[in-house]
């Protein structure tokens, strides 16, 4: 039994690795899929991947560079003009960067990939996931979090190493997760996190270093394939059994229990107002 049926969905990432297993997944559960991709070509691939192996069609594209905040706000114009409902948010799209790239905007790319976009995107589409409830937000961590550090001084990453703002970005969205979920906990809004394991996903291929890419082909052999990964998205996205389950951070279906770091409540109070500011949004 799944709770997705008819359901609308968003995706970012949708056109590769979990992104693209998760929809898979949902198409197979036959809820109605928005797709967001940076690459409409490929994104085109994936969607009639999608439509072949589920039989469901009721799958749209929409395109977004989650680098730009302008972009974002945007997207969410013309997702509003279209649909007028949102039943299950997924934050997925990740992307490491091996060398420091700030945006036109004056952002560093990782942090606005990682964080930024999704913390942007989430709060957009907070009146629509209000008036859909009972709906889901489910974000996409990683192990890495761990060795991540919020430094409200340097969140642009002035001291710059790939992995190390990569894990930096994946804390902030794992405070974000708990703190939302504090935020909208009597609107019926359901946020948790998801941690995906160790993954074989196109994750650092786009990184500039064609080292970094090397030896995440080199670990292949070692990852989880992305299927098994989604699984666990899925289950977030679809199960009756978390319908009500909130604040919490998931491994294999199952809540696990993140750093002291993770669930620092005046630390997560500091960082939703310094990333307010940046993305132009009231605190």
């Amino acid at each position: 039994m799944n709770e997705v049926e008819g359901k609308l969905c968003v995706i970012t990432g949708a056109n590769s690795g979990i992104g693209k297993e998760t929809a898979l997944g949902l198409a197979r559960n036959k809820s109605e899929l928005v797709m967001v991709v940076r690459n409409q070509e490929r994104g085109n691939k994936a969607r009639e991947d999608i439509v072949a192996k589920s039989g469901n069609s009721s799958i749209d594209l929409m395109v977004c560079d989650l680098s730009s905040m302008e972009a974002v706000r945007r997207f969410v114009q013309e997702f509003k003009a279209k649909y007028d409902r949102l039943d299950v948010l997924i934050n997925n799209a990740g992307a490491v960067f091996y060398k420091r790239q700030v945006t036109p905007e004056g952002f560093e790319r990782t942090l606005a990939v990682d964080y930024l976009a999704p913390f942007l995107l989430t709060n957009e589409l907070l009146p629509l996931l209000k008036s859909s409830a009972p709906s889901r937000v489910i974000d996409v961590s990683s192990g890495l979090y761990k060795s991540g550090k919020i430094d409200l001084e340097d969140l642009q990453g002035e001291k710059y190493a790939g992995m190390k703002a990569y894990a930096n970005a994946k804390l902030m969205i794992l405070t974000f997760t708990y703190e939302l979920a504090e935020r909208v906990r009597s609107d019926g809004v359901t946020v948790n996190a998801v941690l995906p394991g160790f993954v074989a996903t196109n994750l650092g291929k786009n990184s500039g270093s064609r080292f970094q890419a090397m030896m995440f082909g080199l670990m292949r052999p070692f990852q989880t394939s992305a299927h098994r990964a989604a699984e666990t998205l899925i289950y977030l996205a679809s199960s009756p059994a978390v319908a009500e389950t909130t604040g919490q951070y998931f491994y294999r279906c199952h809540p696990v229990t993140p750093s002291s770091a993770a669930q620092d409540d005046r630390s997560a109070l500091l960082l939703w107002q310094r990333s307010a500011a940046l993305a132009g949004l009231p605190e």
